[in-house]
């Protein structure tokens, strides 16, 4: 599958340090693969981890590909546009999403959908996965206001495992580096009035033993 017009699916992963679950997560994706029936491939994006991750990432048949600027916006930028497939998958590197459940999401696009967001709250939150106040206060309100801002019915604005085509892509004209990234993507989707759809998906706990990278009240603010 080294030629561009071969792959269908392309499944980007950024990834900062991940050693612990990154091949959890590989795994998970090429399974999603496999069961979508199309060529595709796992992209890894690194941010400049220094722990082998990008061993690992190879080692379990994924594509690395350098990201040149830290930030979890800038890895998923990197991710995308190195990415070789017409249907584009992403999710986040610690297992905490099922890539198998992105499949439902594939279907959609195939449909006619251009952008296609998960639902950690109409799906399954499993015990411990998400922080009281990111399940009942912060993405709610978020969501909400973005919904009425940009006429949009989703009920997650925060879900990071999401599927878009090449098109819908690049139209969007992604520049955020942060973790306001998922906020950019989604309002300029209403923005340009893309055809959205949103599945529920399940959430499973952090099993690592580090600290997120996303922080609750600064990366809130930026997202606002």
């Amino acid at each position: 599958m080294s030629e561009t017009s071969s792959i269908q699916l392309s499944i980007i992963i950024p990834c900062l340090n991940e050693k612990a679950t990154l091949a959890a997560a590989i795994n998970l994706a090429r399974q999603a693969i496999e069961q979508s029936g199309l060529s595709g491939e796992v992209v890894v994006s690194d941010n400049g981890s220094t722990d082998g991750s990008q061993a690992i990432a190879e080692r379990e048949g994924a594509r690395v590909v350098q990201a040149p600027r830290k930030g979890y916006g800038y890895a998923l930028l990197e991710g995308f546009k190195q990415a070789k497939g017409e249907y584009l998958v992403m999710g986040d590197a610690d297992a905490t999403y099922d890539f198998r459940e992105a499949v439902a999401f594939i279907e959609h696009l195939k449909n006619g959908a251009d952008f296609v967001i998960g639902s950690r709250l109409a799906g399954n939150i499993h015990p411990g996965a998400m922080p009281f106040l990111h399940r009942y206060l912060g993405t709610p309100v978020l969501s909400f206001l973005i919904n009425l801002f940009f006429g949009l019915r989703i009920t997650d604005c925060n879900c990071g495992m999401r599927a878009l085509t090449r098109k819908a892509f690049d139209r969007l004209g992604l520049i955020s580096g942060g973790m306001e990234f998922a906020s950019e993507m989604i309002i300029k989707a209403g923005l340009y009035n893309l055809k959205v759809k949103e599945v529920p998906c399940s959430l499973h706990k952090d099993t690592r033993d580090k600290e997120p990278h996303l922080r609750t009240w600064r990366d809130g603010w930026r997202h606002l």
